[in-house]
């Protein structure tokens, strides 16, 4: 149950400001990281902005969210939910110049995965890639160095609620106990886009689940000219709970607002700070904790090649996605 989940405990934040001030900590923290650690004229231009950050960090999330439509077999909905999530969660307290995003979205995807039972073999996941299997090789050995990284990170909080399953739970009940509308099933299809929109966007980080699913389905009744103030007040009991329903109503707009104000990236953008990010993955290999992406917390535990020896699985490695 969501309500008594670590998600609702630990990563449910009550506004947005709260996240953006996560982010920018991480930001700060790899700063902070490299110019104390005594490297000689250290230019600080080099460094990417928070919200250069958050174009980059855009940029590969919808990246995950073409590799799961691609993926075969059909990857479900929770599963991709899962990952985006997982993603989401690690960029809150992580930088995107620290650990490269490409291989944090392919091991997030892995992970969830293997968490939410959706079998495939570590073999068939890489095969998507649609590389060849030199290339399938080089991605898993990184997906499988920055695994116990994620889960790491994730503070082994592995269950994520997504609102695929109280969307449908929503549905059956406007079935059975709202004949007010004759057949559901017409909201299905602008819900579920509202909710593939919603997941590019923090409202699994600010809101319960359940919200986020009602939400989809009274925005897809307003598109369609349906009015269903009644399915609250009278289904959901809120009829003389007026303090309840108006805490609801403006959560939802809080939740359309948040999908509302979302722009992809553009492309000149995504382009100049992909090449702004590799610089700094190259300039600051020795000074970035490597030992960090198997989850060793003494650097004495393990020994590990520098960044600029080991073969790096590349963009150039996902154009084909």
């Amino acid at each position: 149950m969501y309500h008594n989940s670590s998600q609702k405990k630990f990563w449910t934040f009550p506004k947005e400001d709260d996240l953006e001030t996560l982010r920018f900590q991480a930001n700060q923290k790899f700063r902070a990281k490299v110019l104390g650690s005594g490297k000689a004229a250290v230019n600080e231009s080099l460094f990417l902005e928070p919200h250069e950050e958050k174009i980059i960090f855009k940029h590969y999330e919808k990246r995950l969210l073409d590799f799961c439509a691609i993926f075969k077999p059909v990857m479900p909905k929770s599963v991709v939910g899962t990952a985006c999530m997982y993603f989401r969660r690690f960029y809150l307290n992580n930088s995107v110049m620290e650990c490269h995003p490409r291989i944090i979205m392919l091991t997030c995807t892995f992970l969830a995965c293997k968490v939410d039972e959706f079998n495939v073999s570590s073999t068939q996941f890489v095969g998507n890639l649609r590389e060849s299997p030199a290339g399938q090789d080089k991605a898993l050995e990184q997906i499988l160095e920055y695994e116990l990284l994620l889960v790491q990170q994730l503070n082994f909080h592995l269950v994520i609620h997504n609102p695929y399953r109280p969307f449908e739970g929503f549905l059956i009940d406007l079935k059975t106990r709202y004949p007010a509308l004759e057949n559901p099933e017409v909201l299905r299809k602008a819900a579920d886009d509202f909710l593939n929109r919603a997941t590019m966007t923090d409202a699994g980080l600010l809101f319960p689940p359940s919200q986020i699913a009602l939400t989809a389905i009274l925005n897809g009744a307003s598109r369609a000219g349906i009015n269903m103030e009644s399915y609250l007040t009278e289904c959901m009991g809120l009829k003389d709970d007026r303090e309840t329903l108006s805490k609801m109503i403006d959560s939802m707009r809080r939740i359309k607002n948040l999908i509302k104000k979302y722009e992809p990236p553009r492309v000149d953008e995504v382009n100049m700070l992909k090449q702004k990010l590799e610089r700094v993955h190259s300039e600051f290999a020795t000074i970035r904790n490597l030992k960090r992406r198997k989850g060793y917390e003494d650097d004495e535990h393990v020994t590990k090649k520098s960044k600029t020896e080991e073969e790096v699985w590349t963009d150039d490695d996902m154009d084909s996605l």
